[in-house]
């Protein structure tokens, strides 16, 4: 138990993967060992040995780097529950002062990002251009007095989406340039609530209580409206001719009241009497 912890928490070989590699085709080393050894998941030495991984690795030989020795390996071939054991732990390779390296993929997009630099952020000194993008004084001078070689070409373009550098970085030379500039704006102070707690609180409640009585103000009216509007299809329904289909136009006022059918005649005899 104590080994294989000692196991975990000791260095891993400089290329895992090449090293695992190496161990599946030239040892009789178990998966687990070499997963162990490499800080690797058995998955993964599984399908380099069975030749299924996405990526082909070159294999590493440890014994000549120094990480493992022979009889290392025979400990680990006679005994599969043994956990191998770091030699020589591999030196860490530091990155040197000098210019920011760019893959090459993207250093024909430098000078689109140093123009757009320049024309963003003039107050930006070309050392930190320099030390940002990764090119060199007389090109950032080439551009800015547009005697390029290839300045019909260029066309200012964000350095952070061209992926020459992090927003953080290019965030962090403007600020320090704007300083250095005296061009830093004062952030205005924010504004303190001065109510407690309990005032707070009872505004929220007034505020909500508005709002429900808005919102039942218009439930009320749009019910209204509704029940009007059925009255009115309801009224329209009653007044067409079941016979012709068409609606039957209401009497007018001037035109009175038409009789009933059982209402008494009037006879001619009535009126001479009368007179």
């Amino acid at each position: 138990m104590a080994n294989a912890k000692a196991a975990k928490d000791q260095p891993k070989p400089l290329m895992p993967h090449a090293t695992a590699t190496w161990l599946v085709d030239h040892t009789a080393l178990s998966f687990e060992q070499i997963a162990e050894f490499c800080g690797l998941h058995i998955l993964e030495v599984q399908a380099m040995a069975d030749d299924l991984a996405g990526s082909k690795y070159t294999g590493r030989d440890p014994v000549h780097a120094g990480e493992l020795t022979l009889g290392e390996i025979e400990k680990g071939q006679q005994d599969s529950t043994y956990s191998l054991k770091m030699h020589k732990a591999p030196v860490e390779v530091t990155r040197t002062k000098g210019p920011r390296y760019t893959p090459v993929s993207k250093r024909q997009d430098k000078p689109d990002g140093i123009a757009w630099i320049l024309r963003n952020h003039p107050e930006v000194s070309d050392a930190q251009i320099s030390k940002l993008i990764g090119t060199t004084r007389n090109t950032i001078g080439a551009i800015r007095d547009r005697s390029h070689w290839n300045i019909q070409n260029i066309q200012p373009k964000d350095p952070v989406t061209l992926g020459l550098c992090s927003q953080r970085e290019l965030d962090a030379v403007v600020a320090k340039a704007a300083k250095r500039a005296g061009v830093t704006e004062e952030a205005e102070p924010e504004a303190v609530d001065a109510r407690s707690d309990k005032d707070r609180l009872i505004e929220e409640l007034r505020a909500e209580r508005e709002a429900n009585v808005k919102a039942a103000a218009a439930a009320a009216q749009e019910a209204e409206a509704e029940a009007w509007l059925a009255a009115r299809r309801e009224a329209e329904e009653e007044m067409l001719d079941p016979e012709s289909g068409f609606a039957t136009p209401a009497p007018r006022e001037d035109e009175g009241i038409a009789e009933p059918d059982n209402a008494p005649e009037t006879t001619e005899e009535d009126h001479g009497d009368n007179a």
